[in-house]
């Protein structure tokens, strides 16, 4: 698992747009990494537009939002599509990645246990260094308060 302050190890996922995206290749920039159970869900539309909203401001920080969850890249797709998100997400049905970063967590569904991702969110810096994380993200103010640690990276 990626610890403060150290270099995150290098990764590769499919995404949206019928592309491989590999985290080393991102290198000079910033990276927002944000995993969330499920497309077209409430709180995970609600995310997902929040980092939308703020996108060029993202951008202007040099930063790449990158969304991530299990779902299938026809579901990203459509789901991207619907939400007119500009930044890529990530599919990761194997659980590779949500195990790197231990977000796969026990949850209560309906009185049920469930193993499903724990909505949490990284911030890699331009090094590749994991500068700030986020778990049991409550989705008012998120994107914003991400926004607020990229704009104090030095």
């Amino acid at each position: 698992m990626p610890e403060l302050g150290k270099v995150v190890p290098d990764f590769k996922a499919e995404a949206t747009g019928d592309q491989t995206i590999q985290l080393k290749k991102l290198r000079g920039k910033n990276v927002v990494l944000y995993f969330y159970p499920k497309d077209n869900t409430p709180g995970c539309t609600r995310e997902s537009q929040g980092f939308r909203d703020l996108a060029d401001d993202f951008a202007s920080a040099d930063t790449v939002i990158l969304g991530v969850s299990r779902d299938s890249l026809k579901s990203h797709d459509r789901f991207r599509e619907k939400q007119d998100l500009s930044f890529d997400l990530l599919s990761d049905p194997d659980e590779k990645l949500c195990q790197a970063f231990d977000v796969i967590k026990e949850k209560n569904m309906y009185g049920r246990k469930v193993m499903g991702i724990e909505r949490s969110t990284f911030l890699i810096d331009a090094k590749g260094k994991l500068r700030a994380e986020w778990r049991k993200v409550k989705v008012p103010g998120h994107a914003q308060a991400v926004l607020d640690a990229v704009k104090e990276l030095d």
